[in-house]
């Protein structure tokens, strides 16, 4: 019932709110109303927790009323959500001289001294916050022991250890309330995702005293492994102990197994009724609270009591199989298994990660830019990465940072370590691509690249060929081989996703440049490809030879020629993209890069490349000046190197135009490819790349007496694209934002650079958060928001997507998905979380949220 006087005792019909009075009240009375054995117990709302830290207090004679003539108690706090933190429980609560006594009476004197000692300490700690060293056991816990703890705190508080309950009940309650309004606490919480204004409720339940004759003690019981989820019995039950001892002391000696075991005695044996209970309440918790629950329970005299029950503390891995097999055994619905699983815990069950509870020798620090772990040798060129893969040794590459050229070498590589860059600098985003263990911006390392080594903030130097692993998912580069876990992709992982489409209602397509990308897109379920980067096939070695024979060339008749070797190469590749993904559509950009990316920077380099190409050293020289930029990234690249050079796209047009033929007569489903134009700004820059691509498709038309249909569309990565969005849809299909260049253009930020003072910038609030990293929903949002609108009225059939790296997080995905947008594209292995993310939107919208127990 509910009191005027600031609680309420937990009856099965009482007015008890987890909004109100927390998650652990909230959990008991559930506990109550299943039957279960559960002390007496009452619970303090916010409200009156905090009016306690203001010194207004409750009416205690009231509240102890409820426990009788001599009560013992102990007070546990009870916020919204378990995982904000709150006080340490206090037990015993009512022990002084005069109970002391009648407990030695009736427990024993050794149970009735070990509950006096444990309450003086918590009180003197927690309470009076005096030294917990002064409070340590110098000896056994006995009356000597006892009578110092008393002179101990009498002597440190100048007053005797409080005799009275009432105002034992006062200080604790007072104490507890005021731990929470600290500064301290408040910060913490706010960091574990707390609201500042956070309120804190406190349960007062009466003691179950788990010390004195027969078999007493207390345990945790659970039916569930937490690191795996398969269903089995695990627990803890410790002899002549309280509380949550069990789990708190490994060492302990008086412990009893729970089920029979040939190495001791069990509960299931010396009491089997008892724990035929502890059975029977698991179970109930799972049908009727539709969770699996760790049940605290203690033990008086052989008489059970439930104390707690709290959510089975879990890996991200075993919540998705606890998730799903609550659903396929029709506890939960499967939509709500669903909402279940945090999309971005799929991370750690896509890739091998370091084991947790392994050792750990951390030497490098950096940002975490690709999930998961891999070990092997350092190598510190892609030649050596190329050299190792030959002979089946895993490598680890370190490099200062990575470019286009070091792309065989990724391939080649097991992780990848860098000394500079960002969340989305070309390490990064490539390494995401191919699913590659990934640290960046690990700046405190020094790389000799001469002398082949690496040396660490500590001085310790690793040389080409010592083994390192990489943990890309906490950023960390630890010194040798580190304990793993395997990915988890079996038949919990599919069914999960298989729910989650069955509830999304927006796309998701992977970046995918070579077959073994589209491959892996096509494992984790893609419904197509949003972005093919062309140029990352064209550092083969033959084809980088060619290429630069076309850079050399001084006539388009001789540009053509040098293409003409790289065709079939092309066709090949884009065929065997079509064909691996069966009919999905597939968006192939066009060649992106400025040319210089495909010349040598070193004099050796040049003097191979004029060897190669039989000309003087003084030409490539030339060639390579000429060719060099102020700002490349912002000039001779995608449409402006299409329009100026145009012999490229005709090139690649007509190797997606003949592999579309070849892949549809091939007995594969028909292919209708999407060109998209990068870099565009102006209308009449699709109108040209247009005008052209269309005269190849004509051409390839009438060579081949086939009739095909393709796509075109572009790239908007340029401010100028998102404004003018209108009048370039018109003569545009679709219109994919890649919002790594578009953040660039319109921060004026580089995404390779960026790394080295972002995160000060986000420690002083200057961005919320790295807009290469999280979407900045404010200022490019405006301009995608802006795009779109302008688009559709410009186009009403556009399609809207977008393929940068935001595309696989889950804040984008909801942004994208108010906007209206058809599909997100992101990296193949943050597929899956793309579309648990989406999965949760349309559900959530749906009114469907995570109801289950919070305890």
């Amino acid at each position: 019932m509910v009191l005027a006087t600031g609680f309420t005792e937990i009856t099965p019909t009482a007015s008890i709110d987890v909004n109100r009075h927390g998650g652990r009240a909230k959990c008991l009375q559930r506990l109550i109303r299943l039957d279960m054995p559960v002390p007496t117990t009452v619970a303090l709302d916010f409200a009156t927790v905090h009016g306690i830290s203001q010194g207004k207090m409750p009416d205690l004679d009231a509240m102890l009323a409820a426990f009788g003539d001599t009560p013992l108690l102990s007070v546990r706090p009870s916020s919204e959500d378990p995982d904000w933190g709150g006080p340490s429980a206090i037990l015993n609560i009512g022990m002084n001289d005069a109970t002391h006594a009648r407990l030695a009476e009736s427990h024993g004197e050794v149970a009735a001294t070990a509950l006096y000692l444990r309450f003086i300490r918590a009180y003197a700690i927690h309470v009076a916050r005096l030294d917990p060293d002064e409070f340590e056991l110098q000896g056994p816990p006995d009356r000597v022991a006892l009578q110092r703890a008393l002179d101990t705190y009498e002597d440190e508080t100048d007053e005797p250890f409080p005799q009275d309950t009432a105002t034992q009940l006062a200080e604790v309650l007072r104490s507890m309330a005021r731990a929470w309004e600290g500064t301290t606490a408040r910060l913490l919480r706010e960091a574990r995702g707390a609201p500042a204004d956070a309120g804190l409720g406190l349960v007062v339940q009466a003691m179950a005293i788990g010390l004195g004759n027969g078999l007493s003690g207390s345990g945790v019981i659970q039916f569930v492994d937490g690191h795996t989820g398969e269903r089995h019995l695990r627990g803890r039950y410790l002899c002549q102990s309280q509380g949550r001892d069990a789990v708190g002391d490994p060492n302990a000696r008086d412990v009893m197994y729970l089920s029979k075991d040939p190495r001791g005695r069990s509960i299931e044996e010396v009491l089997p009724d008892v724990f035929a209970d502890l059975v029977r309440y698991g179970e109930l918790c799972r049908n009727r609270l539709r969770e699996e629950m760790q049940i605290e329970f203690t033990l008086e005299n052989e008489t059970l009591y439930i104390l707690d029950a709290v959510r089975v503390s879990r890996s991200p891995r075993a919540n998705l199989h606890i998730a799903v097999q609550l659903a396929q055994d029709a506890i939960i619905s499967e939509d709500e298994a669903v909402m279940r699983v945090p999309p971005r815990s799929l991370a750690e069950l896509l890739h091998s990660q370091v084991d947790p509870e392994g050792p750990r020798d951390t030497i490098a620090e950096g940002i975490a830019a690709s999930p998961g772990a891999a070990t092997g040798r350092i190598v510190f060129s892609s030649r050596a990465a190329q050299a190792a893969a030959a002979k089946d040794e895993p490598c680890i590459l370190v490099r200062r940072e990575t470019t286009p050229e070091d792309i065989r070498g990724m391939h080649a590589a097991e992780a990848v370590l860098t000394e500079r860059g960002g969340i989305t600098s070309h390490a990064a985003v490539i390494a995401r691509g191919l699913g590659l263990p990934c640290v960046v911006g690990a700046s405190d390392i020094r790389l000799d690249a001469r002398k082949k080594r690496l040396v660490t903030t500590d001085g310790r130097i690793f040389s080409e060929g010592d083994i390192i692993t990489i943990d890309g998912t906490a950023g960390e580069a630890l010194a040798g081989t580190a304990q793993m876990l395997e990915p988890e992709l079996g038949e919990a992982f599919q069914a999960l996703l298989s729910w989650a489409d069955n509830a999304r209602d927006i796309g998701v397509r992977a970046n995918a440049d070579m077959p073994a990308d589209a491959a892996k897109a096509r494992m984790f379920e893609a419904e197509g490809i949003g972005l093919a980067r062309t140029e990352h096939m064209f550092f083969e070695q033959e084809r980088l030879l060619a290429m630069r024979e076309m850079i050399f060339a001084d006539t388009a008749e001789d540009r053509r020629t040098a293409l003409e070797r790289i065709e079939p190469m092309q066709r090949a590749d884009f065929k065997e993209l079509f064909k691996i993904m069966s009919g999905l559509p597939v968006t192939i950009r066009l060649f992106d890069p400025p040319l210089h990316e495909f010349l040598p920077q070193g004099r050796e380099g040049m003097l191979e490349l004029a060897d190669a190409l039989d000309i003087p050293v003084s030409d490539v020289t030339r060639r390579v000046e000429a060719l060099s930029e102020f700002n490349p990234m912002l000039g001779m690249r995608g449409v402006r190197l299409g329009i100026t050079v145009p012999e490229i796209y005709e090139m690649q047009a007509r190797a997606i135009f003949e592999a579309t033929i070849e892949a549809s007569e091939e007995g594969g489903a028909p292919v209708v490819p999407e060109i998209m134009i990068p870099l565009v700004s102006a209308k009449r820059e699709v109108e040209l790349v247009k005008t052209r691509i269309d005269a190849v498709a004509a051409a390839v038309r009438v060579e081949r007496g086939v009739d095909f249909t393709y796509r075109l569309g572009v790239m908007v990565e340029t401010p100028r694209a998102a404004l003018r969005a209108g009048e370039i849809a018109q003569n545009a299909a679709f219109l994919s934002f890649g919002t790594n260049d578009l953040t660039q253009m319109t921060y004026g930020l580089s995404r390779d650079d960026a790394g080295r003072f972002m995160g000060r910038y986000v420690q002083q609030q200057v961005y919320p958060e790295d807009p290469f990293h999280t979407l900045d929903v404010e200022g490019v949002g405006e301009l995608l928001q802006i795009g779109a609108e302008r688009g559709r009225q410009g186009n009403p059939d556009v399609t809207l997507a977008i393929c940068g790296e935001h595309g696989g997080n889950p804040e984008s995905i909801a942004f994208c998905r108010k906007a209206g947008f058809d599909y997100v594209s992101c990296s193949p292995f943050r597929v899956p979380i793309a579309r648990l993310a989406a999965a949760h939107l349309a559900i959530a919208d749906q009114g469907v949220g995570r109801a289950r127990v919070t305890r």
